[in-house]
């Protein structure tokens, strides 16, 4: 069951047009995932912009995201986080029912729980289904902390809790819960620092980066975990000011854009209240992605 997540995956991004989910350049994309080597693709997850669209588009994409990835070895790793329980555990039973491999939850945002409410948030959701799941933990998005003992508590005590994608930025959050927990599933959540936390003991990373770049984020977390660290680095290096420049502001605005300049997405659009980066972001992300090549469809 873990060793389904480990590797390179992708957070994907939610193409729109005309204020809908662009359906066809949505599973392109995926494709384009799959030609090149990546292992787990992540739909509607908080770079999906998941908290802008209904339920009904939610199940959408992760519809055609197990439809895109049918006998192909990649798995989907669908997002299902709320801050209603209730409704993590309805997102997550579907993604269950539709074949998806395993499910992504976000700590619950806003409503600022305990860490006690955090335990029973994700006993709760772990319960109501029988594949994987994976804690998410983005306390600069969420308002909410998962902390290391708490991480390991849902992990000891719930069977089909298989680890958690870190993206506090902190590189002794993940030392603290390995040192602690060495079976648990630590799964990078920060680009720029993929390679500390795989060569830490880290088992992957779900990227924003390998939108534009799946190539490259798969050769950096496979030759990781091959033990190949003279490698990996030697790519996370290069590809540090792509990492950098892809949140310069709120992410996905960056991503979306990028995407757009190099021609993967036919518009640029987004939900609000996420809108265009300002221009002279734009201009530098122009300016950077010209030190990449980025391969097309």
């Amino acid at each position: 069951m873990i060793e389904n997540f480990q590797g390179a995956m992708t957070a994907l991004i939610t193409p729109f047009k005309n204020g809908k989910i662009d359906e066809e350049t949505y599973e392109r994309l995926i494709k384009r995932q799959i030609k090149n080597g990546i292992d787990v693709v992540v739909p509607v997850g908080t770079t999906g912009e998941s908290a802008t669209l209904t339920h009904d588009e939610h199940k959408i994409c992760i519809e055609i995201a197990v439809n895109a990835c049918k006998g192909t070895g990649v798995k989907v790793l669908a997002g299902a986080g709320s801050n209603a329980t209730h409704e993590a555990i309805s997102i997550a039973q579907f993604a269950q029912s539709h074949g998806a491999d395993g499910i992504l939850s976000v700590a619950p945002y806003y409503n600022k729980p305990t860490q006690e409410g955090l335990y029973r948030h994700y006993k709760a959701l772990a319960n109501s289904v029988e594949i994987p799941v994976l804690l998410y933990n983005v306390p600069g998005r969420t308002g909410s902390d998962i902390l290391p003992q708490t991480a390991i508590r849902i992990f000891k005590e719930c069977e089909n809790v298989i680890g958690i994608k870190e993206a506090t930025g902190s590189i002794d959050r993940c030392v603290d819960i390995l040192a602690h927990e060495p079976n648990i599933l630590v799964i990078s959540g920060d680009d720029a620092i993929n390679y500390p936390i795989l060569s830490n003991g880290g088992k992957g990373v779900i990227s924003v980066t390998a939108n534009l770049l799946p190539d490259k984020i798969s050769e950096l977390t496979h030759f990781a975990l091959q033990n190949k660290f003279l490698e990996a680095k030697s790519i996370n290096d290069e590809l540090y000011d792509i990492n950098k420049a892809l949140f310069c502001e709120s992410n996905p605005i960056p991503i979306k854009a990028a995407m757009y300049i190099v021609g993967l997405t036919p518009v640029l659009e987004y939900r609000l209240p996420l809108c265009e980066p300002s221009q002279e972001n734009y201009k530098k992300l122009e300016e950077i992605l010209n030190k990449y090549y980025i391969k097309g469809f």
